[in-house]
């Protein structure tokens, strides 16, 4: 575990600058990704977090079958391409193309939004 000076110093750079955390960068408009990993690993986490809340709402709202899973596309793809391309403001080149982005951590996403949708759906309206 490290103390807390410890992590102090590991956040400064050698130009005496401050080292951003990658959740801070991550809601920061126009932020600055020196690793490709690090702005993927965003792009995954994000759409974790709306599979989450998409499954808890459709499974409280009691959403079924097709309907749901294809507002559910649309709301993530569509989530995460305006975040990338507008409040980010990256070159989509950089990461492989638009369709690369859209399509980073989608699966596992919708397997997670799936669980979490059945769970919560059996839950509230089953007997």
């Amino acid at each position: 575990m490290l103390s807390r000076s410890k992590r102090k110093e590991e956040s400064h750079l050698l130009n005496g600058g401050v080292k951003h955390s990658t959740w801070s960068k991550a809601f920061n408009s126009n932020a600055v990704w020196e690793e490709k990993d690090e702005f993927l690993d965003v792009i995954y986490w994000l759409r974790q977090i709306i599979a989450v809340i998409l499954g808890v709402i459709w499974g409280v709202a009691p959403l079924k079958g097709f309907l749901g899973i294809a507002i559910f596309c649309v709301i993530n793809a569509g989530v995460l391409y305006v975040y990338f391309s507008s409040f980010q403001q990256i070159d989509e080149e950089e990461y492989g193309g638009t369709w690369e982005l859209t399509k980073e951590g989608f699966m596992t996403s919708f397997a997670l939004f799936l669980v979490v949708w059945i769970i919560f759906y059996t839950a509230l309206h089953f007997d």
